[in-house]
């Protein structure tokens, strides 16, 4: 699971991610920091033009379902097992509808226990571009006070046969090696981005695959 990355700033992500002039319905923002219940930026196909148009929206980093009583869960909900999406409560109505997007990530942290205490790494793309990391989003309208509330979660698939995914996260001691359900987070190349915010759900699941070993640069974080 991830559970904190970096941004590019907005401006880089609207040019790398084409976004037309006007679409970026945020005020251009530095590269952050982002943790879990952050607000931060995302892209998804245009809600409200009729033909296909991207956008870059900020939300909550953390999917408020439509269900949902109040917007602060009391569960978290900023990864989500790609596995289970058509059948989790909080995740199978936006998998449905197709609210997939792309989350703009200079790079992204993760755990390593080899040593036997955590040592974060740091996960960059090998080609200086940013990653574009698989999501879905959501709009909750708090029905007391009108608020409209955008938000989004990052996708993660098993990465237990990956030879450096699998090496990140403390080690389950009650589960054999073939069975602690590593993650990765799940990239979205360039190309592929139309058919990812526009194309069918089964045409989206064909995405859903682990990062080559060659996109990453990948080391022990700096102190």
């Amino acid at each position: 699971m991830c559970n904190q990355y970096r941004t590019p700033e907005s401006a880089e992500a609207e040019r790398f991610w084409r976004i037309p002039e006007g679409r970026g319905r945020t005020p251009l923002l530095p590269p952050i920091n982002v943790f879990p219940r952050s607000q931060a930026p995302f892209i998804r196909r245009a809600r409200h033009e009729t033909g296909y148009e991207r956008e870059l929206v900020v939300g909550q980093w953390g999917l408020i379902p439509w269900f949902a009583k109040e917007p602060k869960l009391k569960f978290p909900t900023n990864n989500a097992r790609s596995e289970e999406l058509e059948a989790k409560a909080s995740y199978k109505d936006p998998w449905k509808r197709g609210h997939r997007c792309i989350i703009p990530a200079a790079s992204f942290m993760e755990p390593n226990w080899e040593s036997g205490k955590n040592q974060w790494w740091q996960f960059r793309r090998a080609d200086g571009t940013p990653w574009g990391l698989a999501g879905l989003w959501a709009t909750w309208t708090d029905k007391a006070t009108g608020e409209v509330y955008e938000s989004y979660t990052m996708l993660t698939l098993n990465a237990d046969e990956h030879p450096l995914m699998n090496r990140m996260h403390k080690p389950d001691p009650k589960l054999p090696p073939d069975q602690q359900d590593k993650r990765s987070v799940i990239p979205i190349e360039l190309g592929d981005v139309d058919l990812w915010l526009a194309g069918t759900v089964e045409e989206a699941k064909q995405l859903l695959r682990l990062p080559a070993v060659e996109l990453f640069e990948a080391g022990p974080a700096a102190a």
